[in-house]
């Protein structure tokens, strides 16, 4: 293991130090784990993957106990009166039904200050790294891609090389720099499976019914502004572009233009991974970072087909490439949608973690019935 870590070091060099609005250095952890198939198969669709759930269904719930002497909570010139009770429905508008809550996952990355907290920490992070990229170019000094090369594999990282090409970051779309909250919010109400066309024409329709994630905004300008081409590639369709350009207009995040700035899915069968995107990129720029919620933002091979849930995390956390998560690679959460959403109880909890209650009075036997003679 000592062999493996030293040898991950080595390939992908030292962690920086951060700078700026993160001071302190972040540890970068280095796991060896079992061999990782080399071939390449193209990753699922992310969002058809996971949209096989009922919407969710309001929850029983707390009645608060006040306490003596204690004010409702308020914030002046925000909330005029008591906060709401934590995942209680909001108050209905005159002649209107109340609505159900929101699944559990919307309500988290949606509406909770911890989600905006890690996209806020993310975007962060991501800017110490490329701050710290555009002033090695500046010293001349070699930088090192992100962009696994078609030779690279989770056990052995080979990346496309850089040499002298300009500096990119590349971005997914989708939960990583706009919230889709038009479609989420409709979504939300419904039941059922998944529906492509109706995401086709959220896609041609939806442009003004977005929002930044937090922290895009500013990343995003940053990086520009230290000469870091802004490059996006996402599953969206390449047949809805304009529309595409239309939202992250909106959002704030500028006007890419397709093929050069903006990479979006054709109408191949095996158009939904996207190294082959990645390649094409990584051939006009030197692409020092990449920037997704779904493991097939970083690279196809975390998207084989048929792998348990176990295996995958593994994947994910005890290769070589772990060391890349932070250096190189930026996580955005992303508990509504995706190939994440997976397994039972056996995959996500193992058998030698389970716990069983000691206070809890075991089940009593069953009484023998007599037998009829």
């Amino acid at each position: 293991m000592r062999r493996k870590a030293a040898l991950a070091a080595m390939m992908l060099g030292a962690m920086p130090m951060l700078s700026g609005c993160i001071a302190a250095a972040v540890a970068v952890p280095l796991a060896a784990g079992g061999a990782v198939a080399r071939k390449r198969l193209s990753g699922s669709d992310e969002r058809a993957s996971e949209r096989q759930r009922p919407a969710g269904q309001p929850g029983p719930q707390a009645t608060p106990t006040p306490v003596a002497g204690v004010e409702p909570f308020r914030i002046v010139g925000v909330v005029n009166g008591p906060m709401p009770t934590p995942g209680a429905p909001l108050p209905p508008a005159p002649g209107e039904e109340a609505p159900r809550n929101p699944p559990a996952g919307m309500q988290y990355l949606y509406g909770s200050g911890e989600a905006a907290a890690l996209s806020l920490q993310a975007y962060q992070q991501l800017w110490s790294f490329l701050s710290a990229r555009a002033q090695d170019r500046k010293a001349q000094l070699e930088i090192r891609g992100a962009v696994l090369s078609k030779e690279g594999s989770l056990e052995v990282p080979r990346f496309m090389p850089c040499g002298k090409k300009p500096l990119a970051v590349v971005f997914d779309i989708d939960e990583t720099v706009i919230l889709n909250l038009g479609y989420e919010a409709d979504d939300a109400q419904r039941t059922g499976p998944y529906d492509d066309r109706r995401w086709k024409r959220w896609e041609s329709t939806g442009a003004e019914k977005v929002a930044p994630v937090p922290g895009a905004v500013e990343t995003i300008e940053g990086a520009r502004r230290a000469g870091i081409v802004v490059v996006f590639n996402s599953n969206r369709s390449e047949a809805n572009a304009a529309q595409t350009i239309a939202a992250l207009e909106h959002a704030g995040l500028g006007t890419p233009k397709l093929g050069e700035t903006l990479w979006l899915r054709g109408d191949g069968p095996n158009s939904s991974g996207k190294d082959a995107r990645r390649w094409e990129i990584g051939a006009k720029y030197c692409v020092v970072a990449l920037v997704g919620d779904q493991l097939g933002d970083f690279t196809d091979l975390f998207n084989p087909g048929g792998v348990p849930v176990p295996i995958r995390r593994n994947m994910a956390s005890q290769t070589m490439i772990a060391a890349m998560w932070g250096n190189g690679w930026f996580m955005l959460p992303n508990p509504v949608y995706g190939t994440g959403l997976h397994g039972d109880l056996d995959d996500v909890f193992p058998q030698d973690k389970r716990w069983t209650d000691p206070g809890e009075a075991p089940s009593p036997a069953p009484v023998p019935t007599a037998t009829p003679q």
